[in-house]
């Protein structure tokens, strides 16, 4: 059908006739110009794929009365420009597409009708590994026997999928290659000019939002679907406008505002919604500050973290080496489309759902943690907070410490020298992640604080385990250019390689002196990381305090080497030659980085580095990949495994059953992440995951990581729920070990989950509020889905775990408003059975039938109409391949 809206597309250029784009102001509406920026994102994208059929007239006046029905969860199509993907869940959209391609060609169908239609780029950067530091090393992947295996498959994506790109390992971090290269802003496709957005696998995929692009996290799962032409159902989201005013101290880093903004929209409530920044304050803000505030959009909740395309968005694209033309049209097409905002002029300031406001002369130095990254803690306060921690209920603040214990202390011996441990020690510093490493600022902040503290003769003690993993190439090359990167090696803040590393889990061993002395005084140690997650367990397994910070105050806390100190009233510590050097003496201004940056970071830095990215190092040039349209399994492969999502698929469609008689597997409490669900960190030796490996010949050191494995889903379900951090009310204690009811045996979640599924009996999660929190993981349903689990009964859910359930048809339910577990009496030893009626509606409520006669209700959270009819595929890629197969 032709579009409706034909008649509003124009040339930009008259000099380019077979140039056009949808001149949205000739639809001659006043709405239009009071729709947040954001907003009107999404109006252009329906406006320009209606069809009358996924996208319809109705949806496109759905979005332009937003004003009206923004509180009234109108369901609106969005088809975003592309995808983008890490190899966490990119590899694994790979194997399910090649998964898919089979069930295709044994329903009778096409195989190669399994094909993206959106551009997708998936850049290799979590699995790897920092194995050593003080030292130069490479992608972890690349010293394990099978591990190629995985970058070979990578390969064959990109020959095998049309509209795939592979950016190779030891690019850089994805989303710092998406800001620096990736990115459009404006697409330029088939003659016509629209809006670059996109959706990601990778919930701080939010970060390209600081460039003015709109895009956010998706479950892996969800992401398939859009490869393969279909839109994303959402909810039409309110719109907070967050108004910034005032310019901040001299002395505050943007990891500083960040903080500061995540616990301020923590209080403020904007879950589910999205964020649009304005004011005169955000005109002050580079793109990489903007970045930075944008990236961490999932830890303050929202969907989105909006800062409109301006000059500032231009000059960063002129120094990033964008080509001039392209420039030009971006700039030209912006203006022409109303998308383009001075944030000094009030008068293009649109309507809001609510506006909140930061003043940035309040903001001060700070971190967050111990455990959450929305608990943050004035740099003035981290030693009594630490403290208050230490001996406060486990719980997100507390560490439950008897007071006779706080002053354990721990001598042990290094390389032949003594040293000791205490409550507060640090042994972990990493600067690493992308919500910093993409920003100079804080990066040269970083190693002018080196240089001054090398001068001033600080050091770090070298049982610390110290790394430095860039964002990019670029990084690596401002600062050698600049000379601080001599100053920072001289600390131990070597480069260890490109990728998110000990953010994501991967911060690799400490040394064995150091593991014994945490263990025999049974210390709270720190990890500092300039990352945006240091959920409990994540960063590594005995460092049970992990605190986020800005990149030159990781570097404080190392030389200092705790977190226990007063910085304006304690030295970081004293030279050879007597003198107290405390954190001020040293801290660089303002004015210093600003000449610094804009003598170092040049245009000519970013177009050598991107040049060459997609060639990839001689290893990855040299791959050879099958040019077969179907994949040969290779059945030695520990990496990559045909899943068995499609095993026993009919082309006709069965209707849903009610779950009888299922077991809880687990009964869990508030705030479980998809950490706790899907580890992505080291593998346990006694594990169950360890024991499958072991017996196909792999000794502990060729494990690898969770994350790295995401491929074979035999791994990844013994994986599932194996966090060491877990607390499962069954246990009473941390650990991955659940009670298997009809036994009453204690056993690993993995070998519980296999003796009820051997029986036949279907299970059930319970857990509290904030169900599914942190990363991006479409393991963390996948996993439970070959657990056996048909449902989550749950206070709440975080948005993109939520929307994962939903894509492997696992039943999200929550408790009616008021109810939990505990109000109404549940144990998690009764079983249950859930009434799934004929006829389903969005959000409608069953009932749920106990062996105990107690009856009650639940929501079952699916929010759209599209979601019901996935559930009754049984999942997102069960839809897409029935729908395959009758085109």
């Amino acid at each position: 059908m032709t579009n409706p809206y034909a008649g509003i597309v124009e040339p930009l250029d008259p000099e380019r006739p077979d140039h056009k784009f949808y001149n949205l102001s000739m639809l001659k509406d006043d709405r239009y110009g009071r729709l947040p920026f954001s907003v009107r994102v999404l109006l252009e994208a329906a406006l320009r794929n209606c069809d009358e059929f996924l996208v319809k007239k109705s949806d496109v006046e759905n979005i332009l009365n937003w004003k009206e029905t923004q509180k009234k969860s109108v369901e609106v199509p969005f088809r975003p420009a592309r995808v983008i993907l890490q190899d966490f869940t990119g590899v694994p959209a790979v194997v399910d597409f090649a998964a898919m391609r089979d069930a295709v060609k044994k329903l009778g169908g096409d195989p190669e009708k399994i094909n993206p239609v959106c551009p997708a780029d998936l850049v290799i950067d979590h699995s790897i590994q920092v194995d050593f530091n003080r030292k130069q090393v490479t992608a972890h992947i690349q010293g394990h026997r099978d591990g190629l295996h995985m970058l070979k498959y990578s390969s064959w994506g990109s020959q095998a999928f049309k509209k795939m790109r592979i950016i190779p390992p030891g690019s850089g971090i994805v989303h710092q290659v998406n800001l620096e290269y990736l990115a459009r802003v404006v697409f330029e496709q088939d003659g016509l000019y629209y809006p670059d957005s996109l959706v990601g696998t990778d919930s701080h995929t939010t970060m390209i939002d600081g460039l003015g692009v709109l895009g956010w996290g998706v479950g892996g799962i969800e992401a398939e679907a859009v490869m393969l032409g279909q839109p994303i159902s959402m909810v039409l989201p309110e719109v907070i406008g967050y108004r910034m005013v005032g310019i901040p101290d001299k002395l505050i880093t943007s990891t500083d505002i960040v903080l500061t903004v995540t616990k301020h929209l923590r209080q403020v409530g904007v879950v589910g919604k999205f964020v649009e920044f304005f004011g005169e304050g955000v005109a002050q803000l580079s793109i990489a500050d903007r970045a930075t505030i944008a990236n961490m959009c999932p830890e303050y909740g929202a969907t989105a973290a909006f800062f409109p395309v301006d000059n500032v968005s231009i000059k960063y694209l002129e120094q990033t080496g964008r080509d001039a033309d392209k420039l030009e049209y971006i700039e030209k097409y912006l203006k022409k489309v109303g998308m383009f905002r001075d944030y000094r002029d009030k008068s293009q300031d649109p309507d809001f759902t609510e506006v909140v406001e930061m003043d940035l002369t309040t903001v001060v130095p700070c971190c967050s943690g111990p455990k959450r990254p929305q608990d943050k803690v004035a740099v003035t306060d981290m030693k009594k907070d630490f403290e208050a921690c230490l001996g406060a209920k486990q719980g997100f603040k507390g560490f439950g410490v008897a007071p006779e214990k706080h002053s354990n202390c721990v001598n042990f011996a290094y390389n032949g020298t003594e040293f000791s441990l205490t409550h507060g020690s640090v042994v972990i510093a990493a600067i690493t992640s992308c919500t910093n490493t993409s920003n100079p600022s804080v990066m040269l902040g970083a190693g002018l604080l080196a240089k001054k503290a090398v001068e001033a003769g600080l050091s770090v003690k070298p049982y610390i385990k110290t790394s430095l993993s860039p964002g990019s190439g670029v990084v690596t090359y401002y600062l050698k250019e600049s000379g601080v990167m001599f100053y920072l090696a001289q600390l131990g803040f070597e480069v260890v390689g490109y990728g998110c590393m000990t953010c994501i889990g991967n911060s690799g061993p400490l040394p064995e002196p150091v593991v014994e002395a945490i263990t025999k005084g049974d210390l709270v140690v720190t990890g500092v990381l300039s990352g945006n997650r240091n959920f409990e367990g994540r960063v590594h397994p005995n460092t049970r305090a992990n605190y986020l910070a800005s990149p030159p105050l990781v570097i404080a806390y190392a030389i200092a080497g705790t977190v226990c100190i007063d910085f304006e009233k304690e030295p970081l510590a004293v030279n050879a030659s007597g003198k107290e050097i405390f954190l001020r003496d040293i801290w660089p201004t303002r004015e210093e980085i600003q000449d610094v940056e804009r003598e170092f970071v040049i245009p000519a830095m970013f177009k050598e580095v991107y040049e060459k990215i997609e060639k990839g190092n001689e290893r990855w040039s040299n791959l050879k990949a099958s040019s077969d349209k179907l994949y040969s399994w290779d059945p030695n492969s520990t990496y990559i495994k045909s899943p068995p999502f499609f095993d026993g698929l009919t082309r006709e469609l069965l209707p849903p059953r009610s779950i009888m008689n299922a077991h809880v597997l687990l009964n869990l409490g508030d705030s479980v992440t998809t950490d706790h669900i899907s580890p992505a960190g080291n593998i346990a030796r006694n594990s169950s995951a360890a024991r499958y490996l072991s017996k196909r010949g792999l000794s502990p050191r060729d494990f690898n990581s969770y994350g790295s494995r995401r491929g074979n889903d035999a791994v990844m379900a013994r994986g599932t729920f194996a966090n060491i951090r877990l607390f499962n009310k069954f246990v009473g204690k941390q650990g991955p070990q659940t009670l298997h009811l009809p036994s009453g045996e204690m056993m690993d979640v993995f070998d519980a989950a296999e003796k009820y599924q051997q029986d036949g009996v279907p299970l059930l999660v319970l857990a509290g509020k904030e169900y599914g929190s942190g990363s991006s993981r479409d393991w963390a349903a996948k996993g439970p889905f070959l657990l056996g689990i048909k449902a989550v009964l749950a206070e709440s859910y975080e948005r993109i775990h939520r929307s994962n359930l939903v894509g492997m048809g696992i039943i999200p339910l929550e408790y009616l408003p008021g109810e939990t577990a505990e109000t109404l009496g549940l144990t998690g030893r009764e079983r249950f059975n859930i009434i799934i009626p004929e006829l389903l509606v969005p959000r409608m409520k069953v009932t749920i039938q106990l062996d105990t006669e107690k009856t009650f209700q639940a929501c079952m959270r699916f929010d759209t109409d599209v979601e019901l009819t996935y559930f009754r595929h049984g999942g997102i890629l069960n839809y897409m391949i029935r729908k395959m197969i009758q085109q």
